[in-house]
């Protein structure tokens, strides 16, 4: 039984960062809905449980709540934003609404005598985002700490284990935060901080082993991060027992098909039955003339359905069917946390109902990215494949704006090969949340070699980002940029200009469609 924190979600935007944040304190975190029965939330025996924020007011009728036994339970509490508020509001304090919304970067004062603020300076700076502020405080509680503008930036209650905390600890320009929730679980709750990846990969293959027996399993591996990682994990479990499709739909990065064939084929590290469906011209056929974002993606989706589903009726009956869902993909199917379902294209929801199975095998199902990269480096998978640049289940079909074809798909497969090779070259690439070439459906006229030509502009997207919710655009070096236009222009068939996107997110995504 691994110790655990319960974070309970009230639809805020950082639920999964306060999630990640607990664990990078070696403390074992779940994620579950604020509509979770107290009796489950009791049985679940956690060691001390987070409440997150969340866009309501929770003093309105019908805004997400809890009762007062929630704060009863015997372990600590620790309130955020709107969690915090909610505490202060169910044990007879006031919220209402502020009289000066506080949004950013604030200037935090702190009682560093309270437990939750050990060796966190007295005057330090915080993130802050809320209308709403508690205009007095729950009895029993006393403040921890004020702003400016906020004179109960953090309360507590010792004696019962409740913390409140107005501002967002677990993001990064919370300077502290990550002490500060340190505090929490292995000080207040009195975890020990048992939860290590080194041991993740032994334990899950011996799990695997297991429940598989002399079973048949089949992986549908796209060559991502995370079905490498979930292929790697099962070879080393069950073998030849394993067999791996691969459909390689046209629409991958430059070289990447052989690339995933390397590790996983013939000639690879892994023992497993490896089958590579080169199905590119089918997918461009059906892509032809298609240019809404959201048509394209279920065209992808579903073209790879049919093809893996004409696969696995050659192979026949299996006892699993295995898949490389992760924890993000759980909470954002609404099946983890009280987030609304917000991928159109991954694992978990779309599970295919022609193969003939028995369950479903995912052992990355509670891990979140950077745990699995952890895993994947555990079992000796190449540098490239656990550290690539994160990339969309559709592919290149959303890094092309308008018709996808093979020409444009050659285009924009050239130009994101150079862009990385020199950001990996200026010694950028792990400091970079996320960068890509995209290509514009814009055609401008242009002069190469005393001719004029009207060819497509290509742009280059960088971003750094916590938790791929907000993103700024990365600070390249010009001289970098300007060789990375310099090559693609000169290099790219079909290209006479070249962008940089500065777009934030919001209010732009970070992928084009």
């Amino acid at each position: 039984m691994q110790e655990k924190i319960i974070v309970i979600d009230f639809g805020g935007q950082y639920n999964q960062l306060v999630a990640r944040r607990v664990r990078e304190c070696n403390v074992y975190c779940e994620i579950y809905s604020y509509r979770t029965d107290i009796a489950k939330i009791k049985e679940m025996q956690p060691k001390g449980i987070i409440l997150t924020g969340g866009p309501n007011s929770c003093y309105e009728p019908g805004a997400p709540g809890c009762t007062k036994e929630l704060f009863e339970i015997g372990v600590p509490v620790l309130g955020l934003c709107y969690g915090a508020q909610l505490m202060m509001h169910v044990l007879g304090g006031r919220v209402e609404k502020a009289p000066v919304r506080e949004y950013g970067k604030t200037e935090l004062y702190v009682d560093s005598s309270a437990e939750l603020f050990k060796d966190v300076p007295e005057d330090t700076i915080c993130w802050m985002s809320h209308f709403d502020y508690i205009s007095e405080t729950a009895p029993g509680f006393g403040i921890i700490a004020h702003t400016d503008n906020c004179p109960v930036a953090a309360a507590h209650y010792p004696e019962k284990g409740l913390y409140a905390i107005q501002f967002h600890p677990e993001v990064l320009h919370t300077v502290y935060g990550t002490k500060m929730l340190y505090n929490f679980v292995r000080n207040i709750c009195g975890c020990s901080g048992d939860w290590h990846m080194d041991s993740f990969a032994a334990e899950k293959i011996k799990e695997i082993r297991e429940k598989v027996g002399d079973g048949r399993v089949l992986l549908a591996l796209s060559g991502g991060v995370d079905s490498s990682v979930a292929a790697g994990l099962l070879s080393r479990a069950i073998g030849k027992q394993l067999t791996c499709v691969f459909v390689d739909h046209g629409l991958l990065r430059k070289n990447e098909g052989d690339e995933v064939e390397a590790v996983f084929g013939e000639h690879g590290q892994f023992d497993l039955n490896f089958i590579r469906v080169n199905a590119a011209e089918r997918y461009y056929d059906k892509l032809k003339g298609v240019t809404e974002p959201e048509k394209k993606r279920k065209i992808i989706g579903e073209e790879f359905i049919r093809v893996f589903e004409e696969e696995a009726k050659k192979i026949g009956a299996v006892d699993y069917l295995a898949q490389g869902t992760i924890y993000p993909d759980v909470v954002e199917s609404g099946l983890g946390g009280e987030s609304a379902v917000i991928k159109s294209h991954h694992n978990v929801g779309g599970l295919p109902d022609y193969v003939d199975f028995k369950e479903i095998i995912e052992p990355l199902r509670n891990l979140f990215k950077d745990e699995v990269r952890k895993v994947g480096m555990e079992l000796g998978l190449p540098d490239n494949l656990v550290y690539r640049q994160p990339f969309p289940g559709p592919g290149l079909g959303i890094r092309i704006i308008g018709e996808v074809t093979a020409e444009k798909v050659r285009i924009v497969q050239d130009a994101d090969y150079i862009y990385r090779e020199e950001i990996d070259k200026a010694g950028l690439s792990r400091s970079i949340g996320q960068y890509f070439a995209a290509l514009t459906n814009m055609r401008s006229v242009g002069v190469m070699g005393d001719e004029r030509t009207y060819d497509y502009a290509v742009a280059l997207r960088a971003v750094n980002t916590v938790d791929f919710m907000t993103a700024e655009a990365a600070e390249i070096p010009f001289e970098v940029l300007q060789t990375v236009m310099s090559r693609i222009i000169n290099e790219v068939r079909g290209v006479n200009r070249v962008f940089y996107d500065l777009t934030s997110k919001p209010p732009g995504t970070i992928e084009f469609e």
